[in-house]
């Protein structure tokens, strides 16, 4: 092999060589964006992202909203007259034991929460047709049946009533009892989606 021959063989590896270098700084700069594209938006994880709050400023009755996954949830401080009555109203409820409700297993009882816990925390959608309900805590409201109305929700779409455990009368036309997220409590800190 001539000193030329020599040459041009150590030109070529190095040529190769910085050509596969080259080629493979191009895979990476193109495949990168490529499998995060894969990935959820910044937007689309933060709408699946646990909501909390602290709830050592919820006073007894008083209900507030958080949004979760697109979906207000209703987070409701209930009173010992307010529990007291979720017995009195079962024999008029669909579904008394939501056995035919979406629920965690820790929310299969009477209060609809966990520990039977005090706070209740529901999704906010009417079962019907998605319409938010109003939170109607007054017993006794004269336009939602007077003395047998002990408190809860009205949808004003078309009327459908939810006791305070989020479960729906017999003979409205929403079929199911308001969904109950997982959810988890921490001291006075509610974690949705938990």
């Amino acid at each position: 092999m001539s000193h030329a021959e020599g040459v041009d063989v150590k030109r070529r590896r190095v040529l190769i060589a910085s050509t596969a270098a080259m080629s493979a700084v191009g895979v990476a700069a193109i495949a990168t964006p490529f499998v995060r594209s894969w990935y959820p938006s910044a937007k689309a994880e933060a709408a699946g992202a646990p909501v909390s709050q602290d709830l050592s400023k919820l006073e007894a009755g008083q209900m507030i909203v958080v949004k979760y996954r697109g979906k207000p949830i209703f987070l409701v401080k209930r009173t010992k007259e307010m529990m007291d009555n979720l017995s009195k109203v079962e024999s008029s409820l669909a579904d008394p034991k939501s056995e035919a409700s979406l629920q965690p297993d820790y929310c299969k009882n009477n209060t609809r929460s966990k520990d039977n816990s005090e706070v209740l925390v529901c999704e906010g959608v009417c079962t019907h047709l998605g319409c938010a309900p109003n939170y109607r805590p007054e017993v006794g409201a004269a336009d939602l049946g007077g003395s047998s109305w002990v408190g809860g929700f009205l949808c004003p779409c078309h009327g459908s009533k939810y006791d305070l455990a989020g479960r729906v009368f017999k003979g409205q036309p929403a079929p199911r009892n308001l969904p109950i997220p997982e959810y988890s409590i921490s001291g006075t800190i509610l974690t949705v989606g938990a």
